[in-house]
């Protein structure tokens, strides 16, 4: 794995919360540190509610990741739009995300329980 990106399972129990709903908990999440970043809780997709997640025409491309899709959160107060992202298919170094989301901080919350 390269230098600039480390994952480790998260320990403890995570959970994501947006427009007052709980949309999933875990103890299975993983934490990844890339350079300087604060770290980011990647969560599985069997442990998110995935009906409330709507997929975006948004995308994003990582040098050391690869191409991010992005979804949108369904919610009572409306869409919280590209409020997730997921690495559909990850460079090979960071293969261990595939299947995992990560929400951003600053329109969810995502805490440890």
């Amino acid at each position: 794995m390269s230098d600039h990106i480390t994952i480790r399972p998260a320990t403890g129990t995570w959970v994501v919360r947006a427009g007052g709903a709980v949309l999933g908990e875990s103890t299975d999440a993983l934490e990844l540190t890339e350079g300087d970043y604060p770290p980011v809780i990647y969560f599985p997709r069997a442990d998110i509610a995935m009906a409330f997640l709507e997929p975006s025409d948004t995308t994003s491309t990582c040098p050391h990741k690869g191409s991010a899709s992005y979804y949108g959160i369904a919610a009572k107060s409306g869409l919280i739009k590209d409020a997730v992202w997921s690495y559909e298919d990850p460079k090979p170094a960071v293969a261990e995300i595939k299947g995992y989301l990560a929400f951003y901080t600053s329109k969810v919350a995502v805490e440890e329980v």
